[in-house]
């Protein structure tokens, strides 16, 4: 049986192809677009799931969509009515989209696709409950969700037995520890739904004691926290039920001014203010995950929604819990839902029994988008008259990757089939030196165009994790995707500068020999030369842009940064020799 999972049409649009309950494809449109968080109905990731299964669309046995618009339309109508006339020119300005599109779901599947068959919508956060139960590796598991808000749902709590999962509790909104971060990320002058996770980095260099960080008080005045997890927040501090701006003047007031604006200089203040916020919001979760544990008794949890992207919080669930295990989506937002709500379909519905022993069934790695075959990158690289050189042998490409690495050099690697989820964990990645005391600056500054305070991912051989980090023992699945934060051990913290964020922490990304065996065998080639067997790992691309997709978009994204080098399956090019290439950072934008 194959089954389709769709999610659109509010950001991250998504795609997810499964067979028998086995995952073959998922892939989010931004990568084909170009046009980050891109929302709209995800045409090319539906073809490209299709080519990869080798299917037309009238071999799909079922569609799955990732919420039901009808509910969520009838949020919007209930907002509109509480808080008009306030809330009429938002109203106005969302009608058109919701008549067009976001309404007529159906009538798009046979649009856009030409489908006709079976369409089943599934509530929201039910979606990201599958998309974290089925491909996890439990048979019984206590689930989470908790994102800025789907229908009405902005956070859950449940159980998935096998074939089966139930919600049992929720939160509605407008109350939403998704929304309180999104309102902050808004303030503190960030684009909401993109740079949560810019706050999160800033919030470790503010003050994270609650006692002596004054913004801790004062947004503990605008959460109502219970012991079980349960909280309301005061919406006279807050304006996104009835306008397109978040904070309300009274939050401004009483965070001590107008919000930031994005080229201002990010003070003390908002550092204190990020800080703020990450332990509240790490409260809250840790809150519903205790009362989750209290009811379900179960020793494993999985977390999806938005706001299980918050690394920082995600390293302190097994610590500060009674959960023996934990497993989170590695796209826990709604992009990820796609692949959710398909396998709620195959199994929930459908009664198919699950494989957790099967590879594909049980979701170890993100490696699930397009790749290009050697044959395939010499193509366009001969098509370009790209100067380039060819390592047949897979042991000479690793040992001058290493080389270059090793001599201060930026590496773009280009492996595989292309990650999923919001990470890039060796398939499409940037790749530096961790003992460089200059390459945060140099990547900050002169490849990734980004704001100074943000932090870089080290990658380490899981084995080796517990020598550089004071993580959990044994090392969970999550960090495999990048989505857990712990202290680097103090000793080696100064070897370790380009990794080690301001409070010394890093958000490790360990990496299993069976699940990519090339970048595992670079690092410790590289732990060969350099005696540290741990690289820095960065996404693929520049500011404001996509992770890259193709062999084009990569050699685009090296000429237009400080990128010195690109490895592309078994070919190494060089920037420097190929200077004379038009190409350049305005170029990239466009592509």
């Amino acid at each position: 049986m194959n089954i389709l999972g769709i999610s659109c049409h509010y950001h991250d649009a998504a795609a997810t192809l499964i067979r028998d309950g086995g995952i073959v494809a998922a892939a989010e449109e931004e990568r084909f677009t170009r046009r980050k968080h891109d929302p709209a109905f995800p045409e090319n990731a539906v073809a490209f799931c299709l080519k990869q299964g080798g299917l037309d669309i009238g071999e799909v046995d079922a569609l799955a969509f990732y919420e039901k618009p009808l509910i969520k339309f009838e949020r919007l109508l209930t907002q509109h009515v509480q808080h008009f006339p306030r809330s009429f020119m938002v109203f106005q300005r969302a009608m058109p989209s919701w008549l067009t599109e976001k309404l007529r779901v159906r009538k798009l599947f046979k649009k856009k696709l030409g489908y006709r068959g079976d369409v089943f919508f599934l509530e929201h956060h039910l979606s990201h409950a599958a998309g974290a139960f089925y491909p996890s590796p439990f048979d019984e598991a206590a689930v989470l969700t908790v994102d800025g808000v789907g229908e009405w749902t902005t956070a859950a709590m449940g159980m998935g037995r096998g074939t089966q999962l139930e919600l049992h509790k929720e939160i509605r909104f407008p109350h939403s520890i998704g929304l309180l971060y999104s309102t902050v990320t808004a303030y503190l002058g960030f684009s909401v739904n993109n740079s949560e996770y810019k706050v999160m980095g800033l919030s470790a260099y503010g003050d994270k004691n609650p006692v002596s960080n004054p913004y801790y008080t004062k947004l503990k005045q605008v959460i109502d926290l219970k012991p079980d997890g349960s909280f309301q927040l005061d919406m006279s501090y807050f304006d996104y039920e009835f306008a397109e701006r978040m904070p309300s003047k009274k939050l401004c007031d009483h965070l001590g001014g107008s919000p930031r604006k994005p080229e201002d200089p990010v003070t003390s203040r908002h550092e204190n203010i990020a800080a703020a916020v990450q332990i509240i919001t790490e409260e809250a979760v840790i809150a519903m995950l205790r009362q989750l544990h209290r009811t379900t008794q179960c020793p494993n949890v999985v977390l999806s929604g938005g706001v299980a992207l918050n690394s920082v919080g995600n390293g302190k669930i097994l610590s500060q819990t009674d959960f023996q295990n934990v497993w989170i989506q590695p796209n826990a937002g709604d992009g990820g839902s796609s692949m959710g709500t398909a396998l709620y379909v195959h199994h929930a519905l459908f009664n198919n029994p699950r494989q957790i022993a099967s590879p594909n069934h049980t979701l170890h790695h993100p490696y699930l988008g397009p790749s290009f075959s050697s044959d395939e990158v010499e193509s366009f690289l001969r098509g370009q008259n790209i100067v380039h050189h060819r390592f047949p042998s897979r042991e000479k490409l690793l040992d001058e990757t290493a080389n270059l690495i090793q001599s201060g050099k930026v590496v773009g690697w280009f492996q595989g089939r292309m990650e999923w989820g919001p990470r890039s964990l060796g398939a499409r990645s940037i790749l530096a030196n961790p003992c460089d005391p200059n390459m945060r600056d140099i990547l900050n500054l002169k490849v990734k165009h980004r704001e100074i305070f943000r932090p870089f991912a080290p990658s380490v051989c899981v084995e080796d994790a517990p020598k550089y980090f004071e993580c959990d023992d044994p090392v969970p699945l999550p960090t495999d995707f990048m989505l857990m934060v712990y202290p680097v051990r103090p000793e080696w913290r100064e070897k370790l500068p380009a990794v080690t964020h301001v409070d010394g922490s890093g958000r490790l990304q360990t990496v299993r020999r069976e699940t990519n065996a090339l970048y595992y065998d670079l690092i410790k080639t590289f732990g060969g030369l350099s005696g540290v067997p741990m690289l820095v790992n960065t996404s693929f691309n520049i500011r404001g842009e996509p992770i890259v997709c193709t062999p084009e978009q990569a050699y685009r994204c090296m000429m237009g940064t400080g990128i010195d080098c690109l490895v592309m399956e078994d070919f190494i090019i060089h920037r420097g020799e190929n200077m004379k290439d038009t190409w350049d950072s305005e170029s990239v934008a466009k592509d």
